[in-house]
């Protein structure tokens, strides 16, 4: 067989199988909250009675800077599926936030797998203040 089409063999059984693949429906995991930039963070918080602001950092974090407002429940806490069930209301946004995004996308992915309609802040607080925007601190 000529290197030509065996290199076309090879291309063609990988569309097969990536089609294949997409097919029993193992494509790329799907996002069912949505992920803003810190300026569309801000104007959804900003004033409105239907959102819900959530940080789910630890307490320490949350006592050194915090956004105006907020609702504390740490992720990482083994209560954080209970607590968010039984406080968060199913008929407004909550707007996730924590240090850095990652946390918040976690807790973001479990909670619109409830039936929550979720918006995560890229960056968290770190790209808040970066921003220059408001924080608020207990210490």
């Amino acid at each position: 067989m000529k290197q030509s089409n065996k290199l076309t063999l090879i291309v063609l059984l990988a569309i097969v199988l990536g089609i294949a693949w997409t097919l029993r429906g193992h494509d790329a995991p799907r996002k069912d909250y949505k992920t803003v930039d810190v300026q569309a963070f801000h104007r959804l918080i900003s004033g409105s009675d239907s959102v819900v602001l959530l940080d789910v950092r630890t307490a320490s974090e949350h006592e050194e800077a915090y956004l105006k407002g907020s609702l504390l429940i740490d992720y990482k806490a083994d209560s954080f599926m209970s607590a968010a069930l039984s406080q968060l209301p199913k008929n407004k946004t909550i707007a996730i936030y924590c240090r850095s995004g990652i946390r918040s996308a976690s807790a973001a992915k479990f909670l619109a797998k409830e039936g929550y309609k979720v918006v995560n802040m890229d960056g968290g607080t770190d790209a808040w203040i970066e921003a220059g925007k408001p924080v608020l601190s207990k210490k």
